[in-house]
């Protein structure tokens, strides 16, 4: 596979350097050109904080010193703040130069104006201030959980990509980078942390202390970090540097698996970006809520406990890969993003392309057993279905201000950029390629960079002309499709492949093309037969004998989508058995894709299905499952469902029947986590047998938690859940009040939320209103509920209570949360509604979020037009049947 992909890859480089036109890459980093909306005439160098929590109050009081550096004269400082009260701001050491303060809260600014210039040079700066504590994931914020001994209170900060303006006053932009030595006053028997070692404590009146931490390297603001609250910390040594997990009391022990991965990845990392991790700690903080995922601070990482923290007794096998992958992925951070960050948020797949590769990369290193680029094919899938859209966007695109910086956190910039990467590292080569990226981070450690400083040190470490390589796949939107159609010539057989622009119904998008290596073989062989660069719209290749099966994108290694005449999918469907796993997959997803964009019907997608009815991997089933889900999901409300619940039923039970209920001896981890998914797709499917005998489980569940193996705790309780009478229902929220433990909580709270009972479900949607969850969970519910069988009560509760909901949820709930809850509907009158919806387009950033989502709903509605006849028209011919022959 490696193999495949360096030989596609050295094919395309060479007609490139032949035949490609001038590259339009950025230039390098410059700080006085970097976008950004602050004025350039003034910089941080170092910020002596000090702030007061009252986690009473939910607010705070600080002051800081800011040593700053004036590059032209000015009478006035501009800087960032955002919910924030100044109260004085002044010039140390310079009598008279009092500022007077006008706050911007529009453009998130404050302007301080002295009464006269200042002199370039150095200078410090003086703001007391104050502010509050939020209850949801931005700034500073809290976390009230339970515990055996009754509700406690934390806070922590999550400022990505634009908050530490709501923290204190500050240059937050990523180009402002400076040093951070702040202090906490807090309760005498809480603990805080922060970025860097604790340089002192003392006491403070009767029942406080003062916490001072050192000094950070120069890093951006969005990377501070502070926490604080009753909590105690696991440790180990990885190369002289002290890595700890950080638990709420009495959750230690249960970081001991998050604490030995992170130790192994530090070895790695540091040895494979070839400049040690710098800092003398690094901190894995484990918070009860607040935040949905993880975010990188410089030496203290915030994860929601519920992907770090690991309980033999409740969590399942699975939960190992991905607290490893997002443990990875934020670690890869610590060099892609905080020792070296991306000059303006344009780059931002700098950060996150990079760590997302890098966590693969990682977990390929040390377990390839996972095959964690097999398994993991579904991210760049959506990156795929996201790309063939309108609404797309290249990896690099123009970022104006931080709304539309929030909504470049996304496939594309993930996962997309993740398959480019791992394309050019297999074209110079894994060593050139790592040497490319040391020269990086040892050319940029400390500041920042763009795009072309990449692409300069990769060159620089290779000899080979990366930017023209590189850049119409990071600067270009979209994906190609390769259109075969087979020829026979006497007994040989030549392809026709052709390309164009691959979209789901947008007739409109620009068309554009690409350079595209298409690797091709003879399925069941370990290698391809040959790669041919596709330069311009077609291109010949001969394919051995007439009617051979010919597997293009061999071992799917390419970012782009196949469609074969019919006779050559065919051919390659009765080969199926004998091909990868890899290009099995990839065969189903071009095919689904090909569907869904009413390129083909869906009669050739379901032969496949058929083809692939004895098949063990993980991966083809995970691939079907997600695709009878969606269609479950189209089929919603309309009289064809029953039947095609029942011909869905009929294609994965099979799989389901070799598995059984019960792990075998020495099973494969991926069985195990196959087996969990089948019980769920099914039960989400109405299999009488299955939801019986989750019921029976359930039940005994609850009597003796033990009696139930933790790998099928996931599903069992979801279609307990699904399924909820009144006295489950009881049983199971009873259960989630209970829980101290956040994974066992979103458990049953969001089998609550998964109810077929419309009264049970308006109850649960309840829950968001109150004090019960933290407000990461409870948007949660209500999207689960969106996702689930009644859309329409989930938008009928929302709008109803939208002012409440957000003003607990803060400024991204009133940008981006409809959005995320009606992409969830399928006929066209919704998407209208969307349009108008006001708070969605009070900023940029949501109405890119309501167009995206918008254009789904359309593409739902079209398909329900299209092509869900001639599903509904198959499933009447064959849900009786076995498979189609």
């Amino acid at each position: 596979m490696l193999r495949a992909i360096h030989l596609a890859a050295l094919t395309f480089v060479a007609a490139l350097v032949m035949g490609s036109g001038a590259a339009r890459a950025e230039s390098v980093y410059s700080f006085s050109t970097t976008p950004g909306r602050l004025p350039k005439t003034v910089v941080p160098t170092r910020y002596r904080l000090d702030l007061k929590p009252d986690l009473t109050t939910l607010s705070f009081s600080g002051s800081e010193v800011v040593d700053i550096k004036v590059l032209e004269p000015t009478d006035r400082l501009v800087l960032n703040a955002v919910d924030l009260a100044l109260q004085s701001a002044s010039l140390d050491g310079e009598a008279g130069e009092v500022a007077t303060i006008a706050l911007q809260p529009k453009a998130q600014t404050v302007t301080l104006a002295f009464p006269h210039a200042l002199a370039a040079g150095s200078h410090k700066l003086r703001i007391a201030f104050t502010g509050r504590i939020n209850s949801f994931g931005r700034g500073l914020f809290a976390v009230d959980y339970p515990t055996g001994h009754g509700r406690k209170r934390m806070i922590a900060t999550e400022l990505e990509p634009a908050d530490a303006r709501r923290v204190f006053p500050c240059w937050d932009e990523p180009a402002f980078k400076a040093s951070f030595e702040p202090s906490v006053t807090i309760p005498r028997d809480l603990l805080a942390l922060s970025n860097m070692p604790i340089a002192h404590e003392e006491p403070v009146g009767g029942a406080s202390k003062r916490v001072s931490f050192a000094a950070t390297p120069r890093m951006s603001s969005y990377l501070f970090v502070l926490a604080a609250g009753d909590l105690e910390r696991l440790t180990g040594d990885a190369d002289g540097v002290t890595v700890g997990v950080v638990t709420t009391a009495g959750k230690r022990k249960q970081g001991r698996y998050a604490l030995a991965s992170a130790i192994s990845l530090l070895r790695y990392y540091n040895n494979y970006f070839g400049v040690k991790y710098p800092l003398p700690k690094l901190d894995l903080i484990a918070v009860p809520g607040g935040v949905g995922g993880a975010m990188e601070n410089w030496g203290g990482i915030v994860f929601n406990e519920s992907i770090l923290l690991f309980d033999p007794s409740s969590s399942s096998g699975a939960l190992r890969r991905t607290i490893f992958s997002v443990l990875a992925h934020e670690m890869a951070h610590q060099w892609f993003g905080d020792l070296v960050t991306m000059g303006w948020w344009n780059d931002l797949w700098l950060n996150e392309g990079f760590a997302s590769w890098m966590q693969d990369k990682a977990a390929d290193s040390l377990h390839p057993g996972w095959q964690v680029w097999l398994n993991g094919g579904a991210a760049e899938q959506a990156a795929m279905e996201a790309d063939a859209r309108r609404t797309t966007h290249p990896i690099q695109q123009p970022v104006a201000d931080e709304s539309e910086a929030e909504s470049v956190f996304d496939s594309i910039t993930y996962s997309k950029s993740k398959a480019f990467i791992r394309e050019l590292e297999s074209y110079l080569g894994a060593e050139q390629f790592r040497d490319g990226i040391r020269r990086y981070m040892a050319a940029h450690a400390y500041s920042n960079a763009t795009t072309a400083d990449l692409w300069l040190a990769l060159r620089q470490a290779s000899g080979k002309p990366v930017a023209s390589i590189a850049v119409p796949y990071t600067e270009q939107p979209g994906l190609p499709l390769i259109v075969s159609r087979a020829t026979c010539v006497g007994d040989r057989q030549r392809l026709l492949l052709r390309q164009e622009r691959f979209t789901r119904g947008a007739a409109s998008a620009p068309a554009e093309l690409w350079q595209v290596p298409i690797s091709f073989g003879s399925p069941g062989a370990k290698r391809p037969t040959g790669v041919v660069l596709l330069r311009g719209k077609t291109v010949r290749i001969a394919a051995g004998r007439c009617g051979a099966p010919i597997k293009l994108n061999f071992g799917d290694t390419g970012y782009y989508r196949v469609q074969y005449d019919a006779a050559a999918e065919a051919a390659l469907a009765k080969s199926i058995e004998v091909m990868a796993p890899a290009d099995r997959v990839n065969l189903l997803a071009d095919n689904w894709a090909l569907v869904e964009a009413g390129r083909i019907t869906a009669d050739r997608y379901f032969r496949l299905v058929d083809a692939v009815v004895d098949d063990r991997s993980r991966a083809v089933w995970e691939q079907v499952m997600a695709t009878m889900g969606r269609l479950d999901d189209l089929e919603r409300g309309l009289p064809g469902r029953a039947a095609f619940q029942a011909y869905a039923r009929s294609r994965l039970r099979p799989a389901f029947g070799r598995l059984g209920w019960d792990r075998a001896a020495g099973e494969p981890e991926d069985n195990t986590i196959l087996r969990a998914k089948l019980i769920a797709a099914l039960g989400g499917l109405g299999d009488g047998a299955v939801l019986a005998e989750a019921r029976r489980r359930f039940a005994a569940f609850v009597k003796d938690p033990g009696s139930l193996d933790v790998n099928l705790r996931g599903p069992v309780i979801h279609l307990a859940g699904r399924g909820a009478d009144r006295a489950t229902y009881d049983t199971l929220r009873a259960l989630g009040r209970k829980a101290t433990n956040t994974e066992e909580r979103t458990r049953y709270y969001f089998a609550l939320a998964a109810a077929v009972n419309p009264e049970l479900v308006k109850e649960t949607l309840g829950i968001a209103l109150t004090d019960e969850l933290p407000t990461d969970l409870s948007n949660g519910l209500i999207l689960t509920v969106a996702a689930g069988e009644h859309p329409e009560l989930a938008l009928a509760f929302v709008k109803a209570n939208f002012a409440a909901l957000a003003a607990k949820r803060g400024p991204s709930f009133r940008a981006f949360f409809m959005p995320a809850l009606m992409a969830n509907f399928a006929d066209r009158a919704h998407a209208e509604e969307l349009a108008k919806f006001a708070p969605a387009h009070e900023t940029a950033g949501g109405r890119i979020a309501a167009a995206r989502a918008g254009e789904e709903i359309i593409e739902a509605a079209d398909f329900r037009a299209r092509q869900l006849p001639a599903v509904d028209q198959w499933v009447k011919r064959h849900a009786a049947s076995g498979p189609a022959s």
